[in-house]
């Protein structure tokens, strides 16, 4: 990547996107955050120029910088997503870092995080716009969504589908073959043995619905 990058979001997952672009020698730009008590002051020695609409910045996409969006989330997520494909035609970037391991046999698509440690098998597929936190694996032939977000240290087994906007919190392991539903909610260490519908919440070990 050659042009600097403008992050959406001056929080924490902001900062570690940021160390992933710093460490593969791609500039940071500045932030844009829509809680104005940050704008004009620095966060990790990069400013946060002002609220995630602010056409004076946003007409730099496309042209002179990328995006990525550090947004936990999704509905947020998905409002800059739109604004960036509709408005400016851009994808946000990927943000993946250098020490995490992606088999060649495997794909993702756009605007994805993907932290430290995180192992994606053959065959896997994730779609755009998901946060893969630290540590995760991701089995051969696993099919993950968008908008998913997958909490530090899971395990998702071989031939496993997580659908769209699907939540794994932390510390969860899914046995292969398993199907998540879209908006599926899997609570943190949960060891989820059958499938899940949509938008169903589960918890435990093994997992069951939350009433």
């Amino acid at each position: 990547m050659e042009n600097p990058v403008i992050i959406f979001g001056a929080n924490a997952l902001g900062r570690s996107a940021k160390e992933i672009f710093e460490a593969n020698s791609v500039v940071v730009y500045g932030f844009l955050d829509d809680d104005k008590k940050l704008h004009k002051t620095e966060l990790d020695e990069v400013l946060v120029l002002g609220d995630t609409d602010d056409d004076g910045f946003l007409k730099l996409i496309g042209k002179k910088c990328e995006a990525f969006i550090a947004l936990d989330d999704s509905k947020l997520r998905k409002n800059v997503v739109k604004v960036l494909k509709e408005v400016r035609q851009v994808q946000p970037v990927n943000a993946i870092h250098a020490k995490s391991s992606l088999s060649v046999r495997s794909s993702i698509g756009h605007g994805n995080f993907i932290d430290f440690g995180t192992y994606l098998g053959a065959g896997t597929t994730i779609g755009s716009y998901c946060l893969i936190h630290a540590n995760v694996i991701v089995g051969a032939e696993a099919t993950v969504g968008d908008f998913v977000q997958i909490g530090v240290g899971s395990n998702v087994n071989s031939n496993v589908t997580i659908e769209d906007e699907a939540f794994i919190g932390s510390g969860v392991t899914i046995v292969a073959g398993v199907m998540i539903g879209k908006g599926a909610r899997i609570g943190a260490g949960s060891v989820v043995v059958t499938n899940v519908k949509a938008g169903e919440t589960v918890f435990g070990n093994p997992a069951q619905k939350v009433k």
